[in-house]
């Protein structure tokens, strides 16, 4: 979980820059800073746990 949090914070960072960058609004870059991050880190989050269940299984089938 500590990972995720993580990401999710670096991800705040880079989404709140960029949109801020291209668009020049405080409101706008906070706004996609805050969803765009929030729904990619719980992606992220079960991307994790299938990707774990799919080495867990390659390790019983070489086994």
């Amino acid at each position: 979980m500590k990972k995720t949090i993580s990401f999710a914070l670096l991800h705040f960072g880079v989404a709140f820059s960029i949109t801020y960058l291209l668009t020049g609004s405080l409101v706008i870059g906070g706004a996609v800073a805050l969803i765009e991050p929030a729904i990619n880190t719980v992606v992220f989050y079960f991307h994790e746990k299938a990707w774990k269940r799919a080495e867990s299984k390659q390790v019983q089938l070489a086994v």
